[in-house]
C-alpha cells in the first residue's frame, strides 16, 4: 500500500484502451442513431395488417362492381379510381403491391387462387 501512495501507476495493456475506445465508441454510436430508429407507427405506414385489411375490403367493393372477373392491372386501376382509395396513405400502392396483398389472401383463403377466384366467390353470395 505504501508503494501505490508514493506514486507508482498501475499500467493498462494497448489492447484495454482499444477496448475502452470501442465501447465508448459504440455507445456514442447508438446514442446518435436512436432518433433514426423506428419506434412507433407512422401516419403513412401502409405495411400493417390493418392497411392490408383496408386494402382487401377495398379490393372486394370494386371487384362486385365488375360483371367479369378483371386482369389485375384493370383491378389495380380501379382501386386506385375508387372514393374510399386513399392515396396519402397508400402512396405506395402499385401493381405489384396488388399481388402481393393477393398472395397473402390467397395463403389465408386455400380455396381461392386467382382473381377469379374472388370474383366468383362474391358473385355467388
Amino acid at each position: 500500500m505504501r508503494n501505490f501512495l508514493q506514486g507508482q501507476t498501475m499500467e493498462i495493456s494497448t489492447s484495454t484502451w482499444m477496448m475502452i475506445a470501442f465501447v465508448i465508441a459504440l455507445i456514442l454510436s447508438i446514442w446518435k442513431m436512436y432518433p433514426f430508429l423506428i419506434n412507433r407507427t407512422l401516419e403513412d405506414d401502409d405495411t400493417g395488417e390493418d392497411s392490408h385489411e383496408h386494402l382487401l375490403t377495398l379490393t372486394y367493393k370494386v371487384l362486385e362492381n365488375f360483371q367479369q372477373a378483371p386482369t389485375s392491372k384493370e383491378l389495380h386501376q380501379k382501386i386506385l379510381e375508387h372514393d374510399e382509395f386513399d392515396a396519402k396513405r397508400h402512396w405506395r400502392f402499385n401493381l405489384n403491391k396488388l399481388h402481393q396483398l393477393l398472395h397473402k389472401h390467397y395463403l389465408k383463403n386455400e380455396h381461392l387462387s386467382s382473381i377469379e377466384d374472388i370474383h366468383k366467390e362474391i358473385h355467388t353470395k
